[in-house]
């Protein structure tokens, strides 16, 4: 996400759960991917758990787009 998105989503985050919720969510997701791209020779499984967790990021990233975008009355 570029800086201003980010000091945006910290702006917002402490009066919006769902913004907070997702936020957090993110970087967890964020890690854990990073943990299992760290990983030399994936199994199906870690492989399948990376494709999870970028379906899932994807997700979140796109309501969190959502959520900026109607406080910035877009």
């Amino acid at each position: 996400m570029e800086s201003r998105e980010v000091e945006m989503i910290e702006s917002l985050s402490p009066q919006n759960d769902e913004l907070r919720y997702l936020w957090t969510r993110h970087q967890t997701l964020e890690s854990d991917l990073a943990r299992l791209s760290a990983v030399r020779n994936p199994t199906d499984g870690e492989r399948r758990e990376m494709a999870e967790i970028k379906r899932n990021k994807l997700k979140g990233k796109e309501r969190i787009h959502a959520i900026l975008d109607e406080h910035r009355g877009v």
